[in-house]
Parts: C-alpha cells; sequence; structure tokens
C-alpha cells in the first residue's frame, strides 16, 4: 500500500469514526426514549405557563462565552396551543424580543413556530425531557445565518427547567447555549404601575 492510500485509508477512518460518535455517542445521540418513565414528568402547558425567569450563556465555537443574558419568559396556554413571549438582555447591552407558538399533541409530539425559526420546529415530551429540532435564521448583525438546532429541555425535581441547545452549520457546532428557566412564583410579581 502507497503512504497517500495510507494517508486516504486513515482520514476515512477517522472520519467514519467521528462520524460513528457524533451519532451514537454525543449530544445529538439522545432520543426522548431515554428519558421514558425517569423523574417528573414534564407538562409544557404547566411548566411553561406564567412568568418564567431565564438566566444563561451562549459558548462559540471554541467552548468559551462568547455571551451572556437575562430572560424575562411569560407562557400563555389555551387547550393545547401555547404561547411563549421572551424578552432576552444580553451582556452587550442588546434586548432581543421573541415569542414561540407551541402545540402539543396528546401524544407528546410538539411542533413549533417563531419570527426567526424557518419553516417548522418539530419535538417531543417524554418523561423528564423535551426536545426541539428547528432551523433558526441569525438577525442581519449576527450574519444571518441558518442554524440547524437540537434544543433539549430537562425538568429538575425542584421544577427548575435546563436547557441545552447546540446550533450547528453544515454539520459543525458553531455554538451552544445552556440556561436555566425557572418560574416566578406569585408572590415575587411585581404589581404593574
Amino acid at each position: 500500500m502507497t503512504p497517500i492510500l495510507s494517508a486516504l485509508l486513515g482520514a476515512v477512518i477517522i472520519l467514519t469514526l467521528l462520524a460513528l460518535r457524533s451519532r451514537y455517542a454525543s449530544f445529538q445521540a439522545q432520543s426522548p426514549s431515554d428519558y421514558s418513565g425517569l423523574g417528573p414528568q414534564f407538562d409544557l402547558r404547566q411548566h411553561l405557563s406564567g412568568p418564567i425567569q431565564c438566566e444563561g450563556m451562549i459558548f462559540g465555537p471554541m467552548g468559551r462565552v462568547a455571551s451572556r443574558f437575562v430572560a424575562d419568559m411569560d407562557g400563555k396556554w389555551e387547550g393545547n396551543i401555547g404561547t411563549l413571549s421572551e424578552v432576552f438582555r444580553y451582556d452587550s447591552g442588546s434586548v432581543q424580543n421573541r415569542a414561540w407558538t407551541l402545540a402539543v399533541a396528546n401524544t407528546g409530539d410538539i411542533t413549533a413556530t417563531a419570527a426567526d425559526v424557518v419553516g417548522l420546529g418539530h419535538g417531543r415530551v417524554e418523561g423528564p425531557g423535551v426536545v426541539l429540532r428547528y432551523r433558526i435564521r441569525l438577525t442581519p448583525e449576527a450574519g444571518g445565518h441558518v442554524l440547524d438546532v437540537v434544543d433539549w429541555m430537562y425538568l429538575m425535581e425542584n421544577g427548575t427547567i435546563m436547557n441545552r441547545s447546540q446550533f450547528r452549520k453544515f454539520g459543525i457546532k458553531v455554538a451552544e447555549l445552556v440556561a436555566t428557566m425557572r418560574r416566578v412564583p406569585a408572590a415575587d410579581m411585581t404589581p404593574a404601575e
């Protein structure tokens, strides 16, 4: 075997191993069925209802913190259709307003839309876990790229929701978000003036 052929074969083997790892032994390899029957049951209509406080960070492609944020969210539901309004305040001083429309089927399947989501997001709730997959268009200030997103939320025993999302372009991870979401107790709400 020639050295060039050996190098090409080695590269193919490494790429195959990386693809297998990504598919079967990574964040993307999770399945809703992994969480069936575990922990508290995540009910979007209950746990994403009312005022919610969110804190998080966005990590860039090299794993360093690229941005921090605090968000106020408010969930309102009519039957199985809900709207989650979000106001993000970033450490840069910028503010972003978003609104999700979520539809939860009795089977646990989820569809989701938002102004910056390309097409329709699809997901599933199972046990304490929720997955949502969608394509998001970044703002023009962030380059306007369309990224593939895998968004997982995990319900903790105390009601806190842990959120981890990965953003990919051409299959390469370009960002990751980690956040907590906590419902704001009625006693902590400040009356409107």
